[in-house]
């Protein structure tokens, strides 16, 4: 059935995204004229503006029930709802973000980042890709579905939540979760921040990795000193920290924290076929995604995409000790700090990863050196979907039809709230996206192909035709 449905170039929902094309593109060009970016206080107006922009817009399309949640110390949040008329219809939230990152250095930028310009098939500008675009996609996605199903609600109850600190690190979504947690309930979360693998090899995704991060500090006196007055007599925190930092991992690329690996889940069978099957070009790969990396490495016995996509990590970030200017300075320094996170599976937990940490630190501090470790935030725990579950096989039956080829599952190595989402509502989550790993989010020069948002659009109104059968 799929085969033949994506065979059709005339299906209704691609000829709805089609005539509304012209219209997205320039509405998404007036978003991302907002610099919306959470994370530089100078721009948290930018950020209230983008929400009553988002409003605004939705009001205006038609959508019954739109909010911007304002309250507290959370930049704003956005929140929609329409309903369907069937009472007997799944409700499914739409999970996506409007601020974006800095766009520092923006002397590397062709163009002013918050000018959004179109060159061919590609709309430059932050947030393009990351995340503006995307969740455009969902609004055109319920105009397409409504005009090619003729009706006046959607098929399925769609509820929309667009929060403001995404790129934050989402400080405040547990508050935001459980202040509407009524407003929030629903059956499915379609998450809507991640990328195909590639525009000639669409994927689905079906996982995200945790994260947590913070510091090491090891200090050894109140002050730094001369080398020739006390080196050779007192603990180097230098030396010491560098020692920690190379015992971190072992010859074969296994981190070495106890129990690091204790809770980790592989991957299954067909999530490993799948991506045995996908193009993988070593030196490709190493020019669009490792910024000038010479080769690729990591722990043994897995491939790079696996390595990148379902294998924990443990990452120094930076290193920071004594004198760091021009020229010489004969001292030992009081105190070193290493930055360091983690990249987490299924089924690591922050919390646990971090007392695994403390452990190891322990382990490797010297005497006469003090060690502390200091942690920023709460953490992302990781996510990973059913991929055998109803709404995963809804939704790659609705890419098949707008991409009219085989589409197969991926996972992608960066975090998000999805299994805060899935926690906090008790539903599944699945991955709706249609940007590219190269579109250089949080870099210069952001892009989006905006064919492949149209796609997007179109593989969303289709999943909202077919959703409810498919669950039944």
């Amino acid at each position: 059935m799929c085969s033949a449905v994506a065979g059709d170039s005339r299906h209704p929902e691609r000829e709805a995204v089609s005539a509304l094309a012209d219209d997205f593109v320039t509405e998404l060009r007036e978003w991302l004229a907002i610099p919306s970016i959470g994370a530089d206080p100078a721009h948290h107006a930018d950020v209230h503006r983008s929400a009553t922009w988002l409003a605004a817009t939705l009001r205006r399309d038609g959508w019954p029930r739109v909010e911007v949640w304002d309250a507290g110390p959370a930049l704003p949040a956005v929140f929609a709802c329409w309903p369907s008329d069937d009472p007997e219809a799944p409700t499914v939230l739409v999970y996506g973000h409007h601020d974006v990152q800095p766009v520092d250095p923006v002397e590397r930028w062709h163009h002013p980042p918050f000018d959004p310009y179109v060159q061919g098939e590609e709309l430059f500008g932050r947030g393009a890709s990351d995340d503006k675009g995307q969740v455009a996609m969902h609004l055109l996605a319920v105009k397409a579905h409504l005009a090619a199903t003729g009706r006046t609600t959607p098929n399925v109850t769609i509820k929309l939540f667009v929060e403001g600190e995404e790129e934050s690190g989402s400080p405040h979504i547990r508050e935001l979760l459980d202040t509407h947690r009524d407003d929030l309930a629903c059956d499915l979360v379609v998450f809507t921040d991640t990328p195909l693998y590639e525009r000639d090899a669409p994927t689905i995704c079906t996982g995200q990795r945790g994260v947590i991060g913070g510091e090491i500090v090891f200090t050894g006196g109140s002050s730094d000193v001369h080398s020739g007055r006390a080196g050779g007599g007192v603990p180097n925190p230098a030396t010491a920290l560098a020692r920690l930092v190379a015992a971190l991992h072992d010859d074969e690329g296994r981190v070495q924290l106890p129990g690091f690996y204790d809770d980790v889940v592989p991957p299954s069978d067909l999530e490993r076929q799948d991506w045995a099957a996908l193009p993988f070009d070593e030196a490709a790969w190493l020019a669009h995604n490792a910024g000038g990396a010479q080769a690729t490495a990591g722990e043994a016995g897995w491939s790079t995409l696996e390595r990148v996509w379902v294998r924990p990590t443990a990452e120094i970030n930076g290193l920071h000790s004594g004198y760091t200017g021009p020229g010489l300075k004969t001292i030992v320094p009081a105190s070193a700090t290493a930055k360091i996170s983690f990249r987490l599976v299924p089924d690591q937990r922050p919390e646990v990863v971090l007392e695994q940490l403390r452990e190891f630190v322990g382990k490797h501090t010297p005497p006469g050196v003090h060690a502390e470790v200091h942690v920023r935030g709460d953490g992302a725990p990781p996510y990973a979907a059913d991929v055998t579950h109803p709404a995963n096989l809804a939704l790659h039956e609705a890419y098949e039809v707008a991409f009219e080829q085989p589409v197969r599952f991926s996972r992608t190595g960066g975090s998000g709230p999805a299994a805060l989402l899935h926690a906090w509502l008790g539903v599944p989550v699945v991955y709706l996206g249609a940007t590219l790993p190269d579109d250089r989010i949080h870099a210069p020069n952001e892009r989006v192909v905006v064919p492949l948002l149209l796609k997007g659009a179109e593989a969303a109104a289709v999943l909202w035709r077919i959703l409810p059968e498919r669950l039944s």
